[in-house]
């Protein structure tokens, strides 16, 4: 049945020396889509490969629902898998494409046609049994792909950068196709992408991986507003960082002052408690949309001063991209929308730059 729970505790894969995954301990809820976000080389298709059984973990346990599977073959698990590259057998038609798994476990043939015209509907391809894949556009292809992954109503459902072959267009209306129909099943799915966009846009929750640890897992929103280390915040969405100092505490908030800045106020952890230690260079994190500038001088609240070098139109916003006059010689993006714009900012002018409460994230420097 669509909707059982997978779990991994403590799962590696060590090839020789190299340790590919390192330890990862996640619970994915029924019903839940799950992305695994991370750059080439973080392990995130090497612990995809282990969930479908294509290879074993050096360590560690893998459950489907209340099965052990860690060391079960593929084709036992009864999971669904859709490849960047279709997989599809070019000499069978679409309707016996997606029959294919249905055929494997000997149903009736008046069942196997059902459940294939049902699921042609699905993904919107009535009418399309006869043709061949050749005969098929790269998005149909994939319709076809996810059709055959679906029809024999796995727990689980995998996906392996699915729609990494497709143009940008095409690539964001099968996003919102796949979902909607995630969400019409009930299903189980655990997809992986390199693509933050893709994974902000579908995913009920992120599981970002880097060197094969898990770095963050939560809500898209929980991602961007409040990453754990510079990594998932500047992985996850665009991110200005400055140098810094770490001043302390005052009525609950962290104290701090950017290079060659002023000193500003941004909110705590929420216990209260500060992994800092007065005057610790820190690294200050906080996002374009959440910096605004003004003509030098004209806002008390500002942290930097700065020079603009370019300025980009993007439709409903600017984006300025200012170069800090702190020393630092740091290139911030500032992202404002067209109706904020103080009137008659152009390229070089001297500015000032205005974090809104509260935007600033703050991390122990790398090597401080």
């Amino acid at each position: 049945m669509i909707g059982e729970a997978l779990t991994l505790q403590g799962v590696e894969k060590r090839y020789d020396t190299s340790l590919a995954v390192d330890g990862i301990s996640l619970a994915i809820r029924a019903g839940e889509f799950l992305s695994i976000l991370g750059p080439s080389g973080s392990g995130k298709t090497t612990l995809l490969t282990m969930i479908a059984g294509f290879e074993s973990p050096s360590n560690g346990q893998i459950m489907i629902g209340r099965r052990d599977v860690t060391y079960m073959a593929p084709n036992r698990r009864n999971i669904g898998m859709v490849f960047q590259r279709y997989a599809l057998f070019p000499h069978l038609t679409v309707a016996a494409n997606i029959a294919f798994p249905l055929r494997m476990r000997r149903m009736d043939k008046d069942l196997i046609s059902s459940k294939v015209e049902a699921v042609l509907a699905q993904v919107h391809l009535n009418g399309y049994g006869d043709r061949y894949p050749h005969q098929l556009s790269g998005g149909q292809q994939q319709r076809v792909a996810v059709a055959r992954a679906i029809v024999f109503e796995p727990p689980v459902l995998l996906m392996d950068e699915p729609l990494g072959a497709l143009d940008k267009k095409l690539r964001e209306a099968l996003q919102l196709e796949i979902k909607s129909l995630q969400q019409r099943l009930g299903a189980t799915v655990i997809y992986v992408t390199h693509d933050q966009e893709e994974a902000l846009t579908m995913s009920d929750r992120v599981a970002v991986v880097a060197k094969g640890r898990l770095a963050q897992v939560g809500s898209p929103l929980e991602l961007y507003r409040s990453p754990v280390s510079a990594f998932v915040g500047d992985f996850i969405g665009r991110m200005n960082f400055l140098d810094g100092e770490y001043l302390g505490q005052d009525s609950g908030n962290y104290m701090v002052r950017p290079k060659g800045g002023n000193v500003v106020a941004t909110a705590a952890a929420e216990d209260g408690a500060s992994p800092f230690s007065s005057r610790q260079a820190v690294s200050i994190a906080v996002r374009p949309e959440r910096l605004s500038l003004a003509p030098h001088g004209r806002d008390r609240g500002a942290i930097l001063t700065g020079t603009i070098d370019a300025t980009v139109f993007a439709g409903s916003f600017f984006l300025f991209f200012v170069r800090t006059q702190n020393g630092d010689d740091r290139l911030l993006q500032i992202q404002m929308p067209v109706g904020h714009v103080a009137a008659g900012l152009r390229q070089g002018d001297l500015v000032d730059v205005i974090p809104e409460a509260n935007a600033l994230r703050l991390f122990a420097k790398v090597g401080a």
